[in-house]
C-alpha cells in the first residue's frame, strides 16, 4: 500500500506522534510524504519515507499526480484549518483529487485513527485489485 503522510505546520508535531504510535502498520506500507513531514517522520520513527517537496513547492501536487495515476492508495493530510495558507488552491485541488478517483483521504486525527486501523485489518485491500 502507498500512504501519502502530508502536515501543516501547526499540525507535525501531531503527524510526528501519530507516526510513532502506528509505526507498525506504517511500516509495511510505502511511506510518501510533504519535505518537511517526511524528515520529521523518517528521524521519529526510522521508516523510509520517499519525500516530495514542500507542499507550497508543489510536493502536493506532486502527491496529486500519484493519485491521478492510481499509484496511491491513502491519504493522511493532517490540516490546520485555522490558519490561512498561500497554497490553498494546491490544498483543494488535493482533496478534489482524492474525490475524483475515490482515495481514501483523512484531515483530522480521529479520520487518521479509522483510516490506520481500516488498514491494517484489511478493509483497504480493495485497493490493490485496482491497480
Amino acid at each position: 500500500m502507498n500512504v501519502a503522510l502530508i502536515a501543516h505546520d501547526k499540525k507535525k508535531d501531531l503527524m510526528v506522534n501519530f507516526s510513532i504510535a502506528y509505526k507498525d502498520i506504517l511500516s509495511k506500507c510505502n511511506i510518501f510524504a510533504t519535505g518537511h513531514t517526511g524528515s520529521l517522520v523518517s528521524e521519529a520513527t526510522g521508516l523510509k519515507v520517499h519525500r516530495f517537496l514542500p507542499g507550497p513547492m508543489g510536493g502536493d501536487q506532486q502527491i496529486g499526480a500519484m493519485i491521478a495515476e492510481n499509484k496511491m492508495d491513502l491519504v493522511i493530510f493532517l490540516r490546520d484549518p485555522l490558519t490561512v495558507q498561500p497554497h490553498e488552491p494546491d490544498i483543494l485541488a488535493l482533496l478534489r483529487v482524492c474525490d475524483v478517483h475515490g482515495i481514501p483521504l483523512a484531515t483530522n486525527l480521529a479520520s487518521a485513527e479509522v483510516l490506520i486501523k481500516g488498514l491494517d485489518s484489511g478493509l483497504l485491500q480493495w485497493r490493490e485489485a485496482e491497480e
